[in-house]
């Protein structure tokens, strides 16, 4: 159980720093600016469960795909680690540059709950990578199951907080301010940073114990 628990705060932790919903609130404010309490909740869930189908749809789909054409579980620590490293650093140190979407409203055209909402703000190529990463540490034994519930189960978690979040986007931007948004998205960006040279260094020292360079003990 205690391996289950470490996969399950794992998860969490890094798909909630990855997500990162204090700086999804001031494109979710913009463009739903002028709308009323219902529609903010009604947007903000039907996001949420947008973006939790893509996760699930990604750890079935994605794992199914990597055990289907024999992908080594060491590659997949080394890619995720990469662009976890990469989305971190860009969190830490962001470019400016102005918000291509406008202000809109959720009756507006496309469903803005699923883009930009959704796809990519919160499931992009960082969640992928953290879906990916996760299930790559599980190896086929009798609590397999139990270890894909577990990151099932953060993946729900985090989507429920990520919702909390915007369901009280206006006192949580007019609390924390734009500032304390930039200080929590660099801070963010750094531990995902280190989250993927995490990952990054146990997939180069597992491919060189599958070649016999080193060992894993």
């Amino acid at each position: 159980m205690t391996r289950e628990l470490s996969l399950f705060v794992g998860t969490f932790t890094t798909l909630l720093a990855i997500i990162n919903p204090l700086e999804v609130l001031p494109v979710y404010l913009q463009m739903l600016e002028g709308r009323d309490d219902a529609t903010h909740r009604e947007v903000a869930i039907k996001a949420c469960l947008y973006a939790l189908l893509l996760c699930f749809f990604f750890l079935l789909f994605g794992t199914l795909m990597l055990r289907i054409f024999g992908v080594p579980l060491a590659m997949v620590r080394v890619v995720g680690g990469i662009i976890l490293m990469r989305i971190g650093f860009s969190l830490f140190m962001p470019q400016k540059a102005e918000t291509s979407a406008g202000p809109g409203t959720a009756s507006e055209g496309a469903n803005i709950a699923f883009v930009p909402l959704a796809m990519p703000l919160m499931f992009g190529p960082g969640a992928i990578a953290t879906i990916i990463g996760m299930t790559s540490t599980i190896e086929r034994s009798s609590t397999e199951m139990l270890s894909f519930a577990a990151v099932a189960a953060a993946i729900v978690a985090t989507m429920v907080a990520t919702y909390i979040c915007l369901a009280n986007a206006k006192r949580l931007a007019h609390w924390i301010g734009p500032m304390g948004i930039d200080a929590a998205t660099r801070i963010v960006g750094f531990f995902v940073s280190a989250i993927g040279v995490g990952l990054l260094f146990d997939g180069v020292i597992e491919a060189l114990a599958m070649h016999g360079i080193t060992s894993l003990h």
